[in-house]
């Protein structure tokens, strides 16, 4: 249990402590634990550190890149675990029929012979993620900003203090 607790610290608590001591602005922070979760659960495995670097890079100064990574890492156990919510929507949208989740389909992904069927479910995926979004961005960004507001002044105020008694 402690194996995990020094885990969490770690790669959780500690790197959140550092970013909240260093007095970003409660909206940035909310703004950018939003919007990795948002993008870390993108319906392609393995592109979302990109979206990230790509979307810290075109939003400079507005989001907070440590926040914005530090919550793709959040999102990654969930991000397979929505694909499939994500494809049903898609298809709801689109009117498409269900795509059959098969072994079979899995090993057709793996050794490269899919179907223009599955290539239309992932292409589905997207547009359920896409419509999705901006959903999950705003709730995300009301649900932190209260939490960062507290949080902000507790950490940012804690700092200043260590630095007035040195």
């Amino acid at each position: 249990m402690s194996s995990v607790k020094g885990w969490l610290n770690q790669k959780i608590v500690d790197p959140m402590v550092q970013i909240l001591k260093k007095g970003a602005e409660p909206k940035q922070l909310a703004f950018s634990i939003a919007l990795g979760f948002t993008l870390g659960v993108f319906p392609i495995c393995g592109v979302t550190v990109l979206l990230c670097g790509m979307a810290i890079a075109v939003l400079g100064s507005l989001a907070n890149a440590p926040a914005v990574m530090l919550a793709n890492f959040l999102a990654t156990p969930m991000e397979l675990s929505l694909m499939v919510p994500f494809l049903r929507f898609g298809e709801a949208l689109t009117g498409g029929e269900p795509f059959e989740l098969t072994s079979d389909a899995l090993n057709k992904v793996i050794t490269g012979q899919a179907s223009s069927e599955l290539l239309f479910s992932i292409a589905r995926a997207l547009l359920g993620w896409l419509v999705a979004a901006p959903i999950i961005l705003g709730t995300l960004y009301l649900v932190f900003l209260p939490i960062f507001k507290f949080l902000v002044p507790k950490f940012s105020s804690a700092a200043d203090k260590k630095e007035h008694h040195s």
